[in-house]
């Protein structure tokens, strides 16, 4: 494979493995694999094997399986969704449904109507302008489900706050926040990779969620990068969600491959990710034919 990996820590069934990790950007251009190969990169002493992430994949392969010396472990398998910015804005509209595009458009207006007939929002991209961004951000991240049941909210940390500026020195990151009045109650945030712009970070006020102001910020914040015609591709990373389908253009059959070296212990991580992942699954179906699903990610929406 012609990249190269770097040093990282992957956790497998709450176990903390040293692997070799690279993650595919959609400006690699890779030709989707149709079979597995074990990087040729040397290994490192402290590696176990190495990661690949966002592989394109010609279709469904095996989940685990023995390649030489290493066991080959596909821990996910999915559509990477993107939106290909490199066309006029007008030609993007074309490919929603007349149904969708106006559903779209009426959220918008909703909100618009909401907020007195002007929707306050802002875009971020400077140093000076990131901390303001995160003092907002972090408010509507401090209610979000996923900070308060998951720990995946956008970070406040110093580290983190650096690399926003660092990033926004270069030119090389986009943040929106969508306001109600003075009140936040949605962000977005897209770090820059080659010419792609990355999905990283989106939330929002669970008390907002009436008025989609998800759905509103996104729309908005992908007219102005159209507008802006500075980015390739709107990258939605890996997993699928209705949200990535909707705006997606395009989406590439990809996968999360890991190769570890074999072993008893390594053996058992791989099959014990892979149940806890089938049980989890399982629940999930299992909530779903006695239809409270939906209930239930409303509650975990509101959990305090």
């Amino acid at each position: 494979m012609p990249f190269k990996f770097q040093l990282s820590d992957l956790t497998l069934f709450s176990v903390s493995v040293p692997l070799q990790m690279r993650s595919m950007s959609l400006a690699d251009r890779t030709a989707p694999a149709a079979s597995l190969a074990v990087p040729a990169d040397a290994p490192i002493d402290a590696s176990q094997g190495y990661c690949v992430r966002a592989l394109p994949i010609t279709g469904d392969m095996p989940i685990i399986s023995v390649v030489g010396d290493f066991l080959c472990y596909m821990s996910s398998q999915y559509r990477h969704c993107f939106i290909d910015l490199d066309q006029p804005f007008e030609n993007y509209e074309k490919k929603f449904s007349s149904k969708t595009r106006s559903t779209i458009k009426r959220k918008v207006r909703k909100y618009a109507e909401h907020c007195g007939g002007t929707i306050p929002w802002s875009t971020y991209r400077t140093p000076d302008e990131m901390r303001r961004f995160i003092s907002a951000a972090r408010v509507v991240s401090s209610r979000t489900y996923q900070e308060k049941l998951l720990d995946a909210g956008i970070p406040s940390s110093a580290e983190f706050i650096r690399e926003m500026e660092a990033l926004a020195a270069d030119d090389r990151v986009r943040a929106y926040v969508l306001f109600d009045g003075e009140r936040p109650v949605s962000y977005l945030y897209c770090p820059v990779v080659d010419d792609s712009l990355i999905y990283a970070y989106l939330g929002y006020d669970p008390e907002y969620m009436r008025l989609s102001v998800g759905t509103v910020l996104q729309w908005l914040a992908v007219e102005q990068l159209f507008k802006e015609g500075h980015f390739k591709f709107f990258d939605f990373t890996e997993g699928e969600s209705d949200h990535k389908r909707l705006f997606a253009t395009h989406d590439l059959r990809c996968a999360t491959i890991v190769w570890l070296k074999r072993s008893f212990r390594n053996k058992v991580l791989i099959h014990g990710h892979r149940l806890s992942c089938q049980l989890s699954a399982s629940l999930g179906d299992t909530l779903e034919r006695l239809g409270v699903k939906a209930r239930v990610k409303r509650l975990l929406r509101f959990a305090r």
